[in-house]
């Protein structure tokens, strides 16, 4: 099959052919749209929600009860999987989109609106954990499967390439959200931003979301991809058929990419929460230093795809989880050597995370039955983040407050052991297919 156009068996039922770029620029505009609705959350919960929603406590405390929160998406996620995959089947894609991204928005936009504890109370509290939790909820709806069509209509040679484009998402969505907290914690009281000036990324996240819908919607209601999507079978089926069918794949599948999600906080939400509340750093120079960090990590998942091809993208997976290892050994302690400290920290992070979370995605995908692959690759993305990078800055902070920065890194050491023994299981698995 030819990269340039995917062509249907029924010339009538097309307008004209689908390139594979069409597909990616869904995919990278989607993806973005996520990512940066998830760090403006991350971003806020440490620098503003343990000052406005936990001032009866102290710093450290009141960041890992507002950690706590975050994690609350990552658990209402396979949740709002189940019920969208069944509006999907009723009412179809576009439909579960338009639901999945107005909740989504909604969400960001309410966190944006919501008083503080000391004019609510505890209820402030609870009203935060609502909305994340409906953020979570609807990011299981999100899943449009064009990550997974792009990846069946790569060609086999470029593979590696292909997998490495959505999750471009993720490094950029950072760029944004980081650079645009640094501008307002940069040009306005620290009073006024505590205040009112946070709120203004939410108000971004929700219009963002919009342009996204659009650009999705594009193409996925349009008949041409409607009809690619029937032609490669990646329609939903019931989660539980998938589960009892795919659960050892699936749970493989979560596994996989453990390494890079548990990297994947610790060189985003971590180390600012750690610079923030053991350091003399100014959150807006960190915020400047983790968007150029990110900038190499774009550089890196590019990287990665031009690897996998050359090498495999199982090998990829398999050396960068060994350089995560090797990274979890010595790297967190430069949080603590002043800011060469957390350049080299955060540089060097972002360039392995970007080597192995560009091939991360779908890492057992090729196992799947076709008639499962889209539901079941929904499912096995909502527990890698769960598994994975969920509880990340939470476990981290406070292994790091109470035993040690040496303590974070013994648990990265985990999800790099994790993910080099799914990825033996998946060799064993694929061998007895």
């Amino acid at each position: 099959m030819s990269a340039a156009a995917i062509e249907y068996p029924d010339k009538d039922h097309a307008s004209h052919p689908v390139s594979p770029g069409e597909i990616a620029i869904g995919v990278i505009i989607g993806r973005t749209s996520e990512f940066f609705d998830f760090f403006v959350y991350a971003i806020a919960s440490v620098l503003v929600f343990p000052h406005f929603f936990f001032p009866f406590t102290d710093p450290l405390t009141g960041t890992l009860w507002s950690f706590a929160i975050f994690a609350l998406a990552f658990v209402a996620r396979p949740a709002g999987s189940f019920a969208f995959m069944a509006l999907d089947r009723a009412f179809g894609r576009g439909v579960k989109l338009t639901v999945a991204l107005f909740l989504l928005g909604g969400s960001t936009a309410a966190i944006a609106f919501l008083p503080g504890y000391a004019t609510l109370g505890t209820a402030s509290i609870w009203l935060l954990a609502l909305f994340r939790m409906g953020q979570g909820f609807a990011l299981g709806g999100t899943w449009d499967g064009l990550a997974s069509l792009l990846a069946l209509n790569a060609p086999e040679e470029r593979r590696g390439w292909y997998a490495m484009i959505p999750q471009l998402g993720a490094p950029l969505g950072l760029i944004v959200a980081s650079l645009l907290f640094a501008f307002f914690t940069a040009t306005l009281p620290a009073e006024d931003f505590l205040e009112w000036g946070w709120r203004f990324p939410f108000f971004v996240a929700f219009a963002i979301n919009v342009v996204a819908l659009f650009a999705r919607l594009r193409i996925v209601v349009t008949p041409e991809f409607r009809r690619l999507f029937e032609t490669r079978d990646l329609q939903p089926e019931s989660p539980l058929t998938t589960l009892r069918t795919e659960w050892k794949t699936i749970v493989i599948g979560a596994f996989a990419p453990l390494a890079s999600f548990a990297l994947f906080h610790m060189v985003t939400v971590f180390p600012l929460s750690w610079v923030f509340l053991f350091t003399e750093e100014t959150p807006t120079r960190f915020l400047f230093i983790e968007s150029a960090a990110a900038a190499f990590g774009v550089a890196a998942i590019i990287i990665s795809g031009l690897l996998a091809d050359r090498i495999g993208r199982r090998r990829v997976l398999g050396y960068s989880a060994l350089a995560i290892a090797i990274f979890s050994g010595f790297a967190p302690q430069l949080l603590d050597l002043g800011e060469g400290g957390e350049i080299a920290f955060m540089l060097t992070g972002f360039i392995i995370l970007g080597l192995a979370f560009g091939q991360s995605s779908g890492a057992v995908s090729a196992n799947f039955a076709n008639r499962h692959r889209y539901t079941a690759s929904a499912m096995t993305s909502d527990l890698a983040w769960l598994f994975g990078a969920g509880f990340a800055p939470l476990v981290a902070l406070w292994l790091s407050a109470n035993l040690g920065l040496l303590a974070s890194g013994a648990y990265l050491l985990s999800g790099a052991l994790a993910t080099l023994v799914a990825l033996w299981l998946n060799s064993e698995l694929g061998k007895n297919r």
